[in-house]
C-alpha cells in the first residue's frame, strides 16, 4: 500500500475503482511528467448519490462532500495512469464545475470539498490552482464535476 492510499486509509476512505467513461475519452491521460483526468462525476459503485441543481435541490454542503468524491474518483484515475499516488510530485490545478441555481453564487465554498480532500491525503503536494465554475447543467444532472492536473515522477 501506498503512503498516499495509508493516508486515505487513515482518514476512512478507500480509494474507488476508476469510473468508467460515459462516451467516447480516457478516465486519464500522461503527458510527460503531467497526468489530465477527465471531470470526474461524484459516482459511488456506479451511482450518483444525488442529483439536481446546487443551492436548489442539494445544498451547498452536499455538495461540498460530492466534491470530495469527485476528487477521490480522480486520484483513483490517476492511479490507474501511473500504478502508484506516491509518484504525485504535486497536484498543478484543479477544475471544478458546479450545476448551480440561477442564484447561487458559493462555488468556490463547494470546490473546497475537493481542495480540502487533496490537502489532507497528500499534504503540501496537494496545494493547487484553481477554477470554480457554475454551469446550467452536468452529465447525468451531476451537481459537481471535478477534474486534476497532476505532475509526477517517472
Amino acid at each position: 500500500m501506498s503512503a498516499v492510499e495509508a493516508k486515505l486509509a487513515e482518514l476512512g476512505l478507500k480509494l474507488p475503482e476508476v469510473v468508467p467513461p460515459l462516451a467516447a475519452y480516457q478516465p486519464a491521460v500522461r503527458s510527460d511528467r503531467y497526468v489530465f483526468t477527465a471531470g470526474q462525476l461524484p459516482m459511488v459503485k456506479g451511482a450518483l448519490p444525488m442529483t439536481g441543481k446546487v443551492g436548489a435541490e442539494v445544498s451547498a454542503e452536499q455538495a461540498k462532500e460530492l466534491a470530495a468524491t469527485c476528487a477521490l474518483n480522480a486520484l483513483a484515475a490517476v492511479k490507474s495512469v501511473i500504478g502508484d499516488l506516491d509518484r504525485i510530485v504535486r497536484v498543478v490545478k484543479v477544475v471544478g464545475f458546479v450545476a448551480s441555481a440561477p442564484d447561487f453564487t458559493g462555488q468556490p465554498g463547494v470546490l473546497n470539498g475537493a481542495s480540502e480532500l487533496l490537502g489532507e491525503v497528500l499534504g503540501d503536494k496537494g496545494v493547487h490552482a484553481r477554477s470554480a465554475v457554475g454551469v446550467t447543467v452536468l452529465p447525468l444532472d451531476a451537481p459537481v464535476e471535478v477534474e486534476l492536473q497532476v505532475e509526477v515522477t517517472d
